[in-house]
């Protein structure tokens, strides 16, 4: 894939999957509300099989792994079909082998020294991890200055209400999060309202871009 993660979807969204057999509708109903690309966090035992369930049964969607915490979970990723990584923060070892799957990858940053150590490196695109505890859009604003060649997807605590300033920043690509996944739904799976709170989601982007 040779499109930048961080360009695929203003919104990026942060899937936690509990039942296998939700994986397939869920996607569908993201993609239909425009956005396309989907992070499914390997927080659960369910993870890469959901991935391999997207990969195969929603071509349309660009699905990759989520909390990525060490090589042997970049591999298994790989085999299940994801198409990017993302990982909270970062390790040499994790860093190599991200690199060498051949993937786009996003690792995680919250901190000055962390982003220069990854630009120090050739990484360009991070993960700003957790945004809103981390410092935000002012922290964020304040780095676009001496560091205008690193690009960010920030994620954690963001919502609707947040997402646009985040978005207008010069050096964000897209923000990550999960409020059109809200938990009620997912256990109904009224993943219409899930398409809708999507499309919701990929409107409120676009409006930032306008600013």
């Amino acid at each position: 894939m040779a499109v930048s993660v961080l360009d695929l979807s203003p919104v990026l969204p942060v899937v936690v999957v509990d039942d296998v057999a939700d994986a397939v509708p869920l996607a569908r109903a993201l993609v239909a509300g425009g956005l396309p690309a989907i992070e499914v966090t390997l927080r659960t035992p369910q993870a890469p099989e959901a991935i391999r369930a997207i990969a195969e049964e929603v071509p349309e969607a660009v699905v990759g792994a989520g909390t990525v915490l060490a090589p042997g979970q970049v591999t298994a990723s790989v085999a299940a079909g994801a198409r990017f990584l993302v990982s909270p923060g970062w390790t040499d070892a994790l860093l190599t082998a991200m690199r060498g799957s051949g993937l786009p990858f996003l690792p995680g940053v919250s901190t000055v020294s962390e982003v220069v150590a990854l630009l120090e490196r050739g990484v360009r695109e991070m993960k700003f991890f957790p945004a809103q505890a981390a410092g935000g859009t002012a922290y964020l604003r304040s780095l676009s200055g001496p560091l205008p060649q690193a690009r960010f997807c920030p994620t954690g605590g963001i919502g609707p209400a947040l997402a646009p300033d985040y978005l207008a920043l010069p050096n964000v690509g897209c923000v990550g999060g999960s409020w059109m996944l809200p938990a009620d739904a997912v256990a109904a799976r009224d993943w219409p309202r899930v398409e809708r709170l999507a499309r919701e989601a990929a409107g409120l982007s676009a409006g930032a871009r306008c600013r």
